[in-house]
């Protein structure tokens, strides 16, 4: 949606905007809709089981419900995929067939450092260089090993589709229909380097110098994972510049049950729900440089919202937001 209804005021939207965002979200839950109001519905309980055929919109949605969750959808965009809800039908070609899914390039990554695969931030830069390499193809990593969690997966399939346009990707023995390279096997292969990260990165960082306004998480929304995380992180020092934290209402009652999300707000983060900030008037216009762990919000935030960006791991960005500057772990991203 274009607005948080959880948190009336939020957005920074003049009276007409915020009355044609309720009448558009009122006309979709008359068709019928759930109210969920998230741009990760993959992160509902009520997930697409393995080969059934889906329609979906959003980008990042499109990516994982092929690739992690192996139900099969092609790219439809805002109103194509309410007219397959009200047909129930979706045209038989695109990504709903076999031959289509097999991997067009291969990105090996066996030279990677295993830190450097730990964090989520480095899995959006891997996936914007997948993007530019593979276009509208379909890649496919290996030499990640086996300990790959959705929400990295998650962070590169949404910069994957930002940067390129990919709907569907395979990590060999992660991704349900890649148990071996031969079932998906790709005649391309590109070796990936530390050295050829840096530069995505740093592309996805459009700022200069140390300076620091806001941090902005949740691009795609915050997972229960992704809070649990920072709840620990946020455990002490308070932000001293603005924090964002997007997400599901789903989600977020789920991290208040748990006790996540209030050690998140103690430390200064206002959480949002049902929209995204990369997209949303919710940050204040004096706020010119933002960090984020996505390489999704990296991507769109510059042209959106006409700030600039820097791109970090989940510590590097609490640890900024404390000091109100940016600061870097220069080890994780020259190993």
């Amino acid at each position: 949606g274009s607005l948080d209804l959880r948190h009336p005021g939020v957005v920074r939207a003049d009276p007409e905007t915020t009355a044609g965002a309720r009448r558009l979200m009122s006309a979709y839950t008359a068709l019928g809709c759930s109210p969920t109001w998230t741009c990760a519905p993959y992160q509902l309980t009520h997930r697409p089981a393995f080969g059934t055929h889906v329609a979906w919109a959003e980008s990042n949605a499109i990516v994982f419900v092929n690739s992690v969750l192996g139900a099969r959808t092609d790219r439809y965009g805002d109103f194509l995929d309410i007219g397959a809800a009200i047909t129930g039908r979706v045209p038989d070609g695109g990504l709903h067939q076999d031959a289509n899914r097999r991997a067009t390039i291969r990105l090996d990554c066996a030279r990677l450092p295993p830190a450097l695969l730990a964090e989520d931030a480095a899995w959006g830069v891997l996936g914007h260089l997948a993007g530019r390499a593979a276009g509208s193809g379909v890649p496919v990593l290996t030499g990640v090993g086996d300990a790959v969690t959705e929400d990295q997966l998650k962070a590169f399939g949404a910069a994957a589709a930002s940067g390129g346009g990919v709907g569907l990707f395979h990590v060999v023995g992660v991704t349900p229909e890649a148990p071996t390279l031969a079932a998906v096997a790709a005649e391309d292969i590109e070796t990936v380097r530390v050295e050829d990260l840096r530069p995505m990165r740093d592309e996805l960082s459009t700022a200069r110098g140390p300076g620091l306004d806001a941090l902005c998480l949740g691009t795609p929304h915050f997972s229960l994972t992704e809070f649990e995380r920072l709840a620990a992180l946020a455990d002490g020092e308070p932000f001293r510049i603005p924090v964002y934290v997007t997400t599901s209402r789903a989600v977020l009652a789920e991290a208040g049950r748990l006790g996540f999300a209030a050690p998140v707000r103690a430390a200064g983060a206002r959480i949002v729900v049902d929209t995204c900030t990369y997209i949303t008037p919710i940050l204040d216009p004096v706020l010119r440089t933002v960090m984020t762990t996505s390489g999704k919000w990296a991507w769109y935030a510059p042209g959106n919202i006409g700030v600039e960006t820097v791109l970090g791991s989940l510590a590097e960005c609490v640890a900024s937001a404390r000091a109100g500057t940016v600061v870097r772990d220069g080890a994780l991203w020259s190993s």
